[in-house]
């Protein structure tokens, strides 16, 4: 059987739910296209979406100070802009941002960054 395969949304189990949905709509200006109280958000971000799901209550340790998650996803965004200018006003505007980087006989520049929460996300501009 033969299935086509789109990508519709990735979800990140997230400790403040709000302080994120406002990070990716201010900083990305990805509309909040649903929410529900403090524990889901659905973001549209170009052809795809990203979902805010707040963690488990085991996890949600206040205590310990601001969670920052480990893990070994990266949501990547291609970008139209140049990597350099869009890197640097992401920094100013408080988003810990990687250096920009390529590789050799690569056609894209590549810059990662993080959300308060420790997910990254990479840019990609073609070259």
């Amino acid at each position: 059987m033969k299935t086509t395969f789109n990508l519709d949304t990735i979800i990140f189990y997230v400790q403040d739910v709000e302080n994120l949905k406002t990070f990716y709509s201010a900083v990305f200006g990805f509309e909040v296209v649903e929410a529900f109280e403090s524990t889901w958000a659905l973001l549209s971000a170009g052809d795809g979406k990203i979902g805010l799901h707040q963690i488990g209550a085991d996890y949600l340790d206040k205590s310990k100070g601001a969670f920052k998650f480990e893990s070994n996803t990266k949501i990547v965004f291609n970008i139209d802009q140049d990597i350099h200018a869009l890197r640097t006003h992401l920094m100013d505007q408080g988003v810990e941002m990687r250096e920009v980087k390529t590789f050799d006989a690569y056609d894209y520049w590549l810059c990662d960054g993080v959300d308060p929460e420790g997910n990254v996300f990479q840019l990609k501009q073609q070259k």
